[in-house]
């Protein structure tokens, strides 16, 4: 394992064990058996191994996403999109803990919107991405062509968001598979 993977290991360990708050560049830095200045070295800044956390070692919503585009058109659709919905509903599991603290964190807070801008990303892409699949659904006819796409992708997205944050308060009573086929027909209402 490289030193930019052992950083990134730390850095989630750290996260688990501590929240954002007590996920210090020093603790981390320890964790991963190196200095300070080696993890500025590979990480401009807490911001960015944040992010590295979340795109590398939480659920992958980025493949599940191409997935989807592959399969447009392909297979039933209402199995398409439930499977695309609980891997939505696993990576806002896993990434809620580090998503609540970036938000209760003002200064890092400002740091990871800032730095998300630069680079173009942000939360509302997945969003628009499904909304894309959907669209391209409507032209070959699998979905009715007066769905708002928008408005469907966000409600599925919000909806895993939703679960995912509830299930660290209450047990859910529905077995998430069957929630979130119920949530796509709801959404896509075919």
């Amino acid at each position: 394992m490289n030193t930019r993977e052992r950083i990134i290991d730390a850095a989630e360990q750290v996260i688990r064990e501590h929240g954002i708050a007590g996920a210090t560049t020093k603790r981390i830095a320890q964790r991963a058996d190196c200095s300070e200045a080696l993890l500025y070295k590979h990480f401009t800044g807490k911001e960015r191994l944040v992010l590295a956390v979340l795109l590398e070692r939480m659920p992958a919503m980025a493949p599940a996403l191409a997935r989807l585009e592959l399969e447009a058109g392909q297979g039933d659709l209402v199995a398409n999109l439930t499977a695309f919905a609980l891997t939505a509903l696993d990576f806002y599991g896993k990434a809620a803990g580090i998503a609540s603290g970036v938000i209760g964190d003002p200064q890092l807070l400002a740091g990871f919107r800032e730095m998300l801008a630069t680079i173009g990303g942000g939360p509302h892409l997945p969003i628009e991405r499904l909304a894309r699949y959907l669209r391209e659904e409507q032209r070959l006819g699998r979905l009715d062509s007066a769905l708002d796409s928008a408005a469907a992708a966000t409600l599925l997205m919000g909806a895993c968001f939703h679960r995912a944050n509830l299930s660290y308060f209450v047990t859910l009573p529905d077995e998430p598979a069957r929630w979130a086929e119920g949530i796509v027909r709801a959404a896509v209402r075919r």
